[in-house]
């Protein structure tokens, strides 16, 4: 099952590290006996990445392509120089990743970030409203404290006295917390006696529907935050890592900011609160002007628009780039090998 490869952190690898071993020569030996034309390496590097290293060890013929690359540009850029030694290819979802590894020895294409796809999701809010009794009126706040325990546990605290805050400024304020099942009884045991209504979603549905009519966002950083600017909702980013993880981000991390958006634009267009300022009195602030602000809110909304046309949306699908970017490759490869072929003989 897919579970045993998806961990993170070395205490989650070392108890799972035989069966993980095993999952990679497993599927290396399968590679390496059906001999496709190519192998995809989808996302996991530490998984899928000793996969493609094996099977070009073993056989450089078969043609190993990585798409979801590790974000190489933003920490330990030596890994890209890495990459080259065992990928042909990189399927690229964000417009300067493949610039970057191009100047590192790697074949990239910029195929687009198939979130953009979800787009047709975004629907049912008003829906939404009806069925969990909302007033169409009332100023409705979605926040979303991450889906792994550690981030449930660091920022709903932060996140409670931010609504509290929020509140008595805007009294109509509603929240709505989509979560997902692994921490959805954490999230409700920890939310027992929140400042305003506030209702938990635990599906897809209603976390787009919930998309699709919230007025403003506090979110982790991470994938959902490219999902609220896909419907553009108006959002602040909030995170805050241990004292030790910090300190190793602090060392390894080359970049100027942690949400897709401000990476994509080269400036702050969504507020980040990160470590020391992931406090509910900065915070706050800055929820109460996306709501309060007209000018400030549809200025966000523009450079949200902005952001998700770089990630390809107004462009192919970005799952039929990828499968197009793939079979080009791969012809060209044949192509060129049975040219090979044919002036060796």
């Amino acid at each position: 099952p897919i579970d045993v490869t998806s961990v993170m952190g070395v205490d989650s690898i070392l108890p799972r590290l035989l069966k993980i071993l095993q999952r990679i020569r497993m599927a290396s030996d399968h590679a390496l006996s059906t001999r496709p034309d190519a192998i995809v390496c989808i996302d996991s590097p530490e998984f899928t990445h000793r996969i493609a290293q094996r099977v070009r060890r073993h056989d450089p013929s078969i043609a190993t392509v990585n798409y979801v690359a590790p974000q190489v540009w933003a920490a330990r850029q030596y890994r890209a120089k890495k990459m080259s030694r065992y990928f042909d290819l990189v399927l690229a979802l964000l417009p300067f990743e493949a610039s970057f590894l191009e100047t590192h020895g790697l074949h990239a294409r910029f195929v687009g970030h198939p979130v953009v796809e979800r787009a047709a999701r975004m629907t049912g809010g008003t829906a939404l409203r009806q069925r969990l009794a909302i007033p169409a009126t009332a100023t409705l706040l979605v926040l979303l404290p991450g889906s792994r325990s550690g981030e449930v546990h660091s920022l709903l605290p932060v996140f409670r006295e931010t609504v509290a805050a929020v509140r008595a400024v805007i009294p109509d304020l509603v929240c709505v917390m989509p979560t997902v099942s692994h921490v959805a009884a954490a999230v409700r045991a920890r939310t027992q006696d929140w400042p305003t209504p506030l209702h938990i979603l635990d599906d897809d549905v209603d976390k787009y529907a919930a998309f699709a009519t919230a007025d403003a966002a506090l979110a982790a950083s991470g994938t959902v935050t490219s999902e609220l600017a896909l419907a553009g909702v108006p959002m602040a980013v909030a995170y805050k890592l241990g004292w030790l993880s910090s300190a190793v981000a602090r060392a390894i991390v080359r970049v100027p900011h942690v949400t897709i958006v401000n990476l994509l634009l080269g400036r702050e267009a969504v507020p980040e609160f990160l470590q020391d300022r992931c406090r509910a009195d900065v915070i706050a602030p800055s929820l109460v002007r996306l709501f309060e602000d007209k000018g400030v809110r549809e200025q966000q909304k523009r450079d949200l628009r902005e952001a998700v046309h770089l990630l390809g949306f107004d462009d192919e699908p970005p799952s039929i780039r990828a499968a197009r970017a793939l079979l080009d490759f791969v012809r060209e490869r044949s192509r060129v090998s049975a040219q090979r072929a044919s002036i060796g003989r």
